[in-house]
């Protein structure tokens, strides 16, 4: 974002005045504005796509079944070396007959809905930036001064070692929320597993080491935009996690960078998106990968989708993560120092969209002969 030294007055006036409004992007579509206020709008270097776009190269995401996945067999060896590719090739994959009843996807979808859309007086009691809050409401400010905001708004619960009060989730989508975080846990055990076999680890690894043993909760709300062309529903990044499992509604609007391209992942009812974080490629020593991807403002909504981003545990983010010993050897030395989770998370903050992904920061510079 480009501010003159007036500009930053603006830029200052108009984020405070925004803030003390509790009432996020919504509560600016509410009002009827036809422009985006200032600190919205995006430097066209982050707006442009590059050389290359989906609509001269058809690209598909991968879908990997997983029906008859938990009985074994000749099956689950199928699943396992999909996962294998799409992680290594894509970082992204769509997961279809994952078990998850349609029935739940579709109450916690009608449910994040609800809460967004409820009296703002409601929403303004878990209003707040502070990142320690585990259960919060707000809108998708920037990290730093100057920097753009993203135009949606966002529910967030945090769960520590899978637990939660359920006292504090917001009642008006508290049962939709707790029924579908059980299922999000059902399913990272079993991505824990297919992604260990497809490392050539033990089908316990991942989960020994507890990595995705925490889950935080992103309930995101993309209002229609009056000018979807100056800004992004979420900017260009990617996960500061072990492992994503995204569900998204009908509208669309999701795109992943491939080959220095963008390419939309089109909503399929019924699927999730499995999304390889940055410290899964770290541990994984660049097997599996963590890509860019964003989401587009668009004149048409609201978007609905909720994000599961899962972490390590209280226990396992005291200790150090490095890439896994059993996978590396004098031909496959490890590419990343070690680091602390806390570590990796902070940089970010200290960053914020002067950087997109933090692993060359943590990767280990070595001097060829």
């Amino acid at each position: 974002m480009v501010v003159t030294s007036n500009g930053k007055c603006e830029w200052a006036k108009e984020m405070k005045e925004f803030d003390e409004t509790k009432a996020g992007v919504k509560g600016l579509v509410d009002a009827g504005i036809s422009k985006i206020p200032q600190f919205f709008v995006h430097p066209p270097e982050s707006l442009a796509t590059p050389s290359k776009t989906t609509k001269n190269v058809q690209l598909e995401l991968p879908t990997i079944d997983f029906e008859g996945v938990q009985t074994g067999g000749a099956g689950r060896k199928e699943v396992v070396e999909e996962i294998r590719k799409a992680a290594g090739i894509w970082g992204f994959f769509r997961i279809v007959n994952h078990g998850v009843p349609l029935h739940i996807m579709d109450a916690m979808l009608e449910a994040v809905k609800r809460f967004h859309e409820q009296p703002v007086e409601e929403k303004k009691l878990l209003y707040s930036a502070d990142s320690s809050q585990r259960v919060k409401f707000n809108s998708n400010g920037p990290l730093r001064e100057y920097d753009s905001a993203c135009w949606r708004d966002i529910l967030t619960c945090v769960f520590h070692d899978d637990q939660l009060d359920p006292e504090a989730i917001p009642l008006t989508c508290r049962k939709e929320v707790q029924e579908y975080v059980k299922c999000m846990i059902q399913m990272r055990e079993i991505m824990a597993e297919l992604l260990s076999e497809a490392l050539g680890l033990s089908s316990d690894h991942l989960s020994s080491i507890e990595c995705m043993k925490s889950e935080a909760l992103a309930c995101l709300y993309y209002p229609i935009c009056p000018e979807p062309e100056k800004t992004l529903g979420t900017d260009k990044h990617s996960d500061t996690t072990f492992l994503t499992l995204l569900m998204q509604d009908t509208i669309g609007g999701l795109q992943i960078l491939h080959d220095d391209q963008w390419v939309d992942v089109p909503p399929v009812r019924g699927a999730l998106i499995a999304n390889i974080g940055d410290l899964m490629q770290i541990i994984s020593n660049d097997k599996f990968i963590s890509v860019e991807h964003r989401v587009l403002a668009q004149p048409v909504g609201p978007r609905i989708s909720v994000a599961c981003f899962f972490t390590p545990s209280l226990r396992a983010g005291a200790k150090p993560f490095a890439p896994i010993k059993e996978i590396l050897s004098v031909e496959n030395p490890a590419l990343y120092r070690e680091f602390l989770f806390r570590e990796y998370c902070q940089y970010y903050k200290t960053k914020g969209q002067d950087v997109t992904s933090a692993l060359p920061h943590f990767r280990i510079e070595r001097i060829l002969p």
